[in-house]
């Protein structure tokens, strides 16, 4: 019997997703193991792997195509003692049965029923035009009749490949059943409605990691009532130490970064202020016996947050080599959710671009953020008198509901003495 493969929850949070790219096509054998597709998350590109052995019989889903729910049957595959030809018809016959209702597409739009039926039988139902989002999107924007346009996909649905070869002929209707095409693209072409003010631009279209960012964050500053506090610390100590543990580290081929030690920091005051290691969560307030370090993280695709789990009791050799592995994941899109999702603090260092400060957004549902600006040059008092230190800003931002004024301040405090005086990171 086919064995139907359906879109998988590749996150506890994933309702659906995006088949960004198949690595496989109708004939090839697959085995347990085989990578078979790219599919886009909220979070990140991850790769789908076959749990069973067999012969793919048809792709349901084409590529490119987005909002695909959790449990949709996206490719059909025999096993090796079926017949990897007979699914193959059963595939397409379900849309044979429907193709022979004409009878409806004279309510709306006689005009359009008269030309583009025929070359669009295999794709219509009726009044709905069976395609993709992605087709409907580019159809829309190229001002093209998708019921003039015959469907090469499963089922004869109308794919991306069917619409950028469409013949410009294809465009006359569009003037009679525009409201039609008009009203199944409008949800995802709602920015079109900001003005431009005639001033020109070119249109890049959303991922699902930046319509995830842009979610979330919007939430965040919506629904967290977020307090700043901000400390100067100085670094000469903590980059003198740094310089020592490279020159040690050096044969194993580990270098630190203070990035590393800052995290190393921060998780050790969260240690010392467990009423900072904590989570609003409505009536109850969550109270964390260790210390993930979420690192924010500039990839491609959008920022996503790798973490560092238990940073508190690692050893700051042991966090640069995680933390190198996964910046590399997460630039490449290879983070698992189990890398990416959780945490109990946030860390963001904009530094290496010369930024002095800067408030960090919270990200739900933790309850703080650190954000560190770059090391620099400055008059500081030292001793009493006044001379020249390498100093950083960094300001902490809370959830208020969650994180008292007084106990932040004191979050803060500690994680300046930390930096400060490093010797305790690596006591």
């Amino acid at each position: 019997m086919p064995i139907a493969i359906k879109m998988p929850a590749l996150s506890p949070t994933m309702e659906e997703g995006t088949l960004a790219k198949w690595l496989v096509k109708v004939g090839d054998k697959v085995s347990s193991g085989d990578i078979m597709a790219e599919i886009e998350t909220d979070k990140a590109t991850m790769e789908f792997e076959a749990v069973d052995e067999g012969t793919i019989v048809s792709i349901d889903v084409a590529e490119g195509s987005e909002g695909v729910k959790v449990g949709t049957v996206i490719a059909t595959l025999a096993g090796e003692d079926e017949d990897a030809s007979a699914p193959a018809p059963k595939a397409v016959a379900p849309a044979a049965a429907p193709v022979p209702v004409p009878a409806p597409k004279a309510e709306p739009a006689p005009a359009a029923v008269s030309t583009p039926a025929p070359a669009a039988a295999s794709a219509s139902k009726g009044d709905r035009v069976i395609a993709t989002p992605l087709a409907k999107r580019i159809a829309a924007d190229k001002g093209i009749d998708l019921k003039g346009v015959a469907g090469s996909g499963p089922n004869g649905r109308i794919i991306r490949a069917d619409v950028e070869g469409a013949k410009p002929a294809a465009a006359a209707p569009v003037s009679t059943v525009a409201p039609a095409v008009a009203s199944a693209a409008a949800p995802a072409r709602a920015p079109a409605a900001v003005p431009d003010f005639g001033i020109p631009y070119e249109a890049q279209k959303l991922n699902n990691v930046r319509k995830t960012i842009a979610r979330r964050l919007t939430e965040a500053k919506q629904t967290i009532p977020h307090i700043y506090l901000t400390v100067d610390i100085r670094l000469d100590a903590l980059l003198k130490l740094r310089g020592d543990l490279n020159k040690a580290l050096e044969a194993q081929g580990v270098k630190l970064s203070v990035n590393d030690l800052i995290i190393k920091a921060l998780a050790k005051a969260l240690m010392q202020v467990p009423k900072c290691n904590v989570s609003f969560a409505g009536d109850e307030l969550r109270s964390f016996k260790r210390a993930d370090i979420s690192v924010a993280v500039a990839a491609p695709s959008g920022l996503i947050t790798p973490i560092i789990v238990d940073a508190g009791s690692k050893s700051v050799s042991a966090i640069a080599t995680e933390m190198k592995a996964l910046a590399n994941k997460a630039r490449e899109g290879k983070l698992q959710p189990h890398e990416y999702q959780g945490g109990t603090a946030s860390l963001s260092n904009l530094g290496m671009f010369g930024i002095k400060n800067f408030d960090a957004v919270i990200n739900p549902p933790q309850a703080m953020i650190m954000a560190v600006g770059a090391g620099e040059q400055r008059p500081y008092v030292i001793d009493g008198a006044l001379g020249i230190a390498t100093v950083m800003s960094a300001t902490g931002s809370f959830d208020h509901r969650a994180i008292d004024g007084a106990d932040g301040a004191e979050l803060m405090q500690a994680f300046k003495n930390l930096i400060e005086n490093p010797l305790g990171l690596v006591a």
